[in-house]
């Protein structure tokens, strides 16, 4: 007579992780945070736009360059790329299947919103959504310039955003994507540092206040630049 065979493996901890609500709010928390470490960086390499064409351009050509010898022209840009995509994947990806989850928990809306939920609240779900749609438009703008509004220039950035902050529709779509950035990280920010148990009943204040410094910084510092482009600062 044969041995039953047991096929009933348990769950590896990866799978375990990503299938728990828990599991997924702390995936949203570190990606989050990862992106916006990314975030902080970029805007500060933006502002070198300030000082001229000169010196932005040797930045964006840095970029490419960094790590070498160790690493190979423009290797340490694109591990840099691989690591945000899978970011914003798993970040969205989380947020969508934890959003159909606590539908599916709560088949009937409430009949009165919550009092104290803020606008930035109300607002993440939408705010992803164009903070998607601006990432795809970003890169086929600034970064492969296949919807460049004029004559994209491989290796002359300074020249890129130019032309594209010279066009209204350019400012709009960049300039209502920082905004919604801002209300996401304003409401992200706080809520990771939930998710990952740094927050307490002491620090809360302190947290909130962390959370709408970097909304406020991030959205003056990205939005400088288009700013700086329509009325002449930069030209």
């Amino acid at each position: 007579m044969a041995l039953a065979t047991r096929t009933d493996r348990r769950p590896s901890m990866t799978r375990t992780l990503w299938d728990s609500s828990v599991g997924k709010k702390t995936i949203m928390a570190v990606s989050g945070l990862v992106m916006l470490g990314y975030l902080v960086v970029h805007m500060l390499g933006n502002l070198k736009i300030f000082f001229g064409s000169d010196e932005f351009n040797h930045y964006a050509h840095w970029l490419r360059t960094l790590g070498e010898p160790f690493l190979h022209y423009e290797w340490a840009l694109w591990i840099v790329r691989v690591v945000l995509v899978a970011a914003v994947v798993l970040h969205a990806v989380s947020a969508y299947q934890l959003s159909r989850r606590d539908l599916r928990a709560r088949p009937t809306a409430y009949v009165h919103r919550k009092a104290r939920s803020s606008y930035a609240t109300r607002t993440m779900r939408y705010g992803g959504v164009i903070l998607a749609l601006f990432i795809v438009w970003h890169i086929l703008d600034l970064t492969t310039g296949t919807v460049h509004s004029g004559g994209f220039q491989s290796g002359h950035p300074y020249q890129n955003v130019l032309d594209t902050f010279s066009t209204w529709y350019g400012n709009v779509i960049y300039i209502v994507a920082v905004l919604a950035l801002g209300l996401h990280v304003q409401h992200g920010f706080w809520s990771a540092a939930q998710t990952l148990g740094v927050g307490s009943a002491t620090r809360d204040r302190v947290l909130k206040t962390l959370a709408n410094v970097l909304a406020v910084v991030l959205t003056a510092g990205f939005v400088s630049v288009p700013v700086a482009v329509m009325t002449g600062v930069v030209s």
